[in-house]
């Protein structure tokens, strides 16, 4: 691992220590705007608090970065605990970041992420899906549609893996003898390795369940399919809403809604989402804002 690399893991994760004062994703932005404009002629060696001085920060917060990247041996344990439950961080700037999420989340995209299982499908082709938790029927019917066309089209799903939605897609898919990428809010740690399936947390590999980690991983989930599926959704709330709403805000992908006549995917097309029925996604290539690997 990388000086770059270490950096970026002393600054963002708590290394098992929910006290850790971390950078925020905005603290992180400011910090590497601020270190681009500056003239550094010795990158690899370590910032210390006077650097952080001349880079426009008071005395508390310049304190506050140096501590954080001085806690190199925490670090090291930690990594190796993280090894030992087979996870495996991934930067920023580490080389098997997915390049999609530098490129459509820019400096919001994660610091890093922790992995379990096959790396490799993040080179893969990939759509995403959606969805609330409680499904009705004729959503429940879409999803898994979407699940099975993803394998039967050669392409990865990506989804949230919680309760509705996510798992029914991912269950559709991997029976049709696909594979998923998984991005969850719960424990790394935990989960349980599945043959086609790679899993990805945001956080560190050791932190539980939290509502802001769900709402957090959505904009990782958007921005990694090259199209989005949403299955259902309740105007105006709850995990699904939130993130298919800061999509089209963002543009970070094109999103493609059920057309259930409810009044959230009404709405969501005002805001720039198309409407479509299970029928449609018998061939992704005839969508009407097609994939860009299908374009």
């Amino acid at each position: 691992m990388t000086p770059r690399e270490k950096g970026f893991l002393l600054l963002t994760s708590h290394l098992g220590n929910p006290q850790r004062p971390v950078l925020t994703t905005a603290q992180l932005r400011v910090l590497v705007e601020r270190m681009r404009q500056s003239e550094c002629t010795q990158p690899e060696r370590e910032v210390t608090s006077a650097d952080l001085s001349r880079l426009g920060y008071n005395r508390e917060m310049s304190q506050r970065i140096a501590r954080l990247l001085e806690e190199g041996q925490l670090l090291e344990r930690y990594l190796r605990r993280g090894a030992q439950a087979g996870c495996i961080p991934l930067t920023r700037v580490s080389p098997g970041y997915p390049l999609i999420l530098r490129q459509r989340l820019g400096l919001d995209s994660p610091g890093c992420l922790w992995s379990k299982g096959d790396l490799s499908l993040l080179r893969t082709p990939a759509i995403s899906l959606v969805g609330s938790r409680e499904l009705g029927q004729d959503n429940r019917v879409f999803a898994q549609q979407a699940g099975r066309q993803a394998a039967k089209q050669g392409l990865t799903l990506i989804s949230g893996n919680a309760r509705g939605a996510d798992r029914t897609a991912q269950e559709a898919c991997l029976e049709a003898g696909g594979t998923v990428i998984s991005i969850i809010a719960d424990e790394l740690a935990k989960v349980e390795p599945r043959e086609h399936v790679l899993y990805l947390s945001e956080d560190g590999f050791d932190e539980g369940f939290s509502a802001q980690r769900a709402l957090s991983r959505n904009r990782c989930i958007h921005a990694l399919g090259q199209i989005v599926f949403v299955a259902q959704a309740t105007l105006g709330k709850g995990g699904t809403w939130d993130g298919t709403a800061r999509n089209l805000r963002f543009g970070w992908s094109p999103v493609a809604c059920f057309r259930d006549g409810s009044p959230a995917s009404q709405e969501l097309e005002q805001m720039g989402a198309y409407l479509i029925g299970t029928e449609d996604l018998e061939d992704f290539s005839t969508l009407p804002e097609q994939p860009s690997f299908f374009a």
